[in-house]
Parts: structure tokens; sequence; C-alpha cells
């Protein structure tokens, strides 16, 4: 999967292609990190790489917050009663219990997206603006760290 997203990045015209790493990051499951180690494989500078897909995943994380934010608050509103929860969602519950917006937000991505993780504790009843906050930290963090090891890894190859 990591080879045709570094096609399609690396196939855009070279002026283009900091447009690709950051559509690239917005995907799930590609998320910042792999973002820029597409961007930083396909020549672009580490920093380049790091920023667009940084904001790439931000930019998506951020549409999944508002959108359940929305959700939730009509939900709420409505006094509706919340759908039994799958075992993988009871799951995310019982971490962000034990470990709160920031623990999840940086240790939840190397299980679910940031987009998916976002989602869910702002439909458990967290702070939107704590979210996206603790969201865009690890967003970063994981970027850079990412971003880095790559940069690292090509220049031992050349």
């Amino acid at each position: 999967m990591i080879d045709a997203l570094q096609d399609f990045a690396g196939s855009l015209p070279a002026y283009l292609q900091w447009l690709g790493v950051m559509l690239v990051a917005a995907i799930p499951f590609v998320e910042s990190y792999f973002g820029s180690v597409v961007g930083v494989l396909i020549g672009l500078p580490p920093a380049v790489a790091i920023g667009v897909a940084v904001i790439g995943n931000v930019v998506s994380m951020l549409v999944f917050v508002l959108t359940a934010h929305g959700v939730r608050s009509k939900v709420v509103a409505g006094k509706q009663q919340a759908p039994e929860e799958s075992p993988r969602r009871e799951k995310l519950r019982r971490a962000f219990d034990k470990y709160g917006v920031a623990g999840v937000s940086i240790v939840g991505q190397t299980i679910l997206p940031s987009q998916i993780t976002s989602a869910a504790m702002v439909s458990f009843g967290a702070s939107r603006n704590a979210v996206i906050f603790w969201q865009i930290v690890s967003i970063v963090l994981w970027g850079v760290v990412f971003g880095v090891l790559a940069t690292l890894g090509v220049s031992l190859v050349r």
C-alpha cells in the first residue's frame, strides 16, 4: 500500500508532490507518520514532507471531530439512547476512561487512526477543543518521529 501511495505522490509534477503527500496523509491508517515517510521517499525536503503530512492529517481529523461533535450534540439534545457499544468501541472507552484525552491521543495512534480515536473521544463526551489540541500534538509528534526515521534511513542507503 505504501508503494502505491508513494507512486501516486511521486507521479505528480514536482511542484504538486507536496499536495499529493497532504492527500495521502489525510487517509485514515496512513496518517502523518506514513505520509511523512512517503514525502521523504519521493524526495521532498524532510521539513516539507513532515509539514504537509501533518497538515493533511490534521484537516482530516478536524472533519471527523467536528462531525462527531455535531452528531453528539443532536443526539444529546434529542436525549436518544446510545446504541450498544461494539467490543472495539468499548475497549476504546475503557482506555479513554483510564488515560484521558492526552493519553489516548498520543498512544491511540498505535491502535487506531487519529480520525477514529478523536471522533470516538468526542462522542464519549470529551471536550472538542481538548481532543483537537491533543490530537494535533500527537499528529505532529508521530509525523516528526517517522519523518526523521525515514530521513535517516534514506541517508543510510545513499
